[in-house]
């Protein structure tokens, strides 16, 4: 059968990337430290070549489906090496997003539940150079310093969604597990978030908060400055979901 994907393109124009989007397939996700099984979301693109009229679009959802379901960042190179041999591609992009979940403990009545972030893992090569960013998203605490200050008591607090996204290459392209990424995010916060509290447990996190007040750009600078003492490159970005305001603060940073 003639295959018309393969036809030569003679107007000269390289694409940048071409491929397939919102694939959602079973995930068994494992680096290590965590252990998830879940459905994520698969985002594969080549950049093409000026010569070729396509890519073969099937063979990027095999594999997802040969190399994918179980999914370990620290072996994304090899994938990447592999698709991109399968897709003769002098670049591939292979991203991976899903949700995962962890326990989480009151801090008074010792009562579990389970928190839900989010994750995105996108793994570049390109000519035998690999790029793996992880980003993780969360919900943290925080509190303002500046109405702690002015109030006769009390003080505005609010959720945080706060993003890190940490970019390994070469050698070591995950070089920060998505745990360690979580508990970094939570130390920044005046307190953490918790899906079941008692009043025991909103006893001490409401005064966690009231002693640990920090403005959206204090974690910020605190999330970054330890991603610099570990040597990382990064980019942090969060959104405090303002309790008192018809708007949201912001703040963005890179390192």
């Amino acid at each position: 059968m003639h295959d018309i994907q393969n036809e030569t393109d003679t107007r000269g124009i390289e694409l940048d990337k071409v491929g397939i989007d919102g694939v959602r397939y079973p995930v068994s996700f494992e680096d290590g430290c965590l252990r998830q099984e879940g459905i994520a979301n698969f985002e594969v693109t080549v950049r093409l070549q000026h010569d070729r009229r396509g890519t073969h679009m099937s063979r990027m959802v095999a594999l997802v489906h040969e190399r994918l379901q179980r999914f370990d960042p620290r072996q994304l190179p090899v994938v990447l090496k592999v698709g991109a041999d399968l897709l003769d591609a002098p670049a591939i992009t292979v991203a991976m997003a899903m949700p995962i979940s962890t326990t989480v403990v009151a801090p008074a009545s010792g009562r579990e539940s389970r928190q839900v972030h989010d994750i995105r893992i996108e793994g570049h090569w390109d000519n035998g150079d690999v790029t793996v960013k992880t980003a993780v998203t969360t919900e943290v605490t925080s509190l303002c310093p500046c109405s702690k200050a002015i109030s006769d008591y009390g003080a505005h607090n609010q959720r945080s969604q706060v993003t890190l996204t940490v970019t390994g290459q070469g050698e070591t392209p995950y070089p920060l597990p998505v745990q360690s990424g979580l508990r970094l995010l939570s130390s920044c916060a005046s307190a953490p978030v918790v899906p079941l509290v008692k009043r025991t447990d909103e006893r001490v996190l409401t005064m966690q908060a009231y002693d640990s007040p920090v403005f959206v750009e204090d974690m910020a600078r605190a999330v970054s400055t330890s991603c610099r003492d570990r040597s990382l490159q990064h980019v942090v970005s969060i959104r405090n979901l303002e309790s008192i305001h018809s708007h949201d603060a912001i703040a963005f940073i890179s390192g």
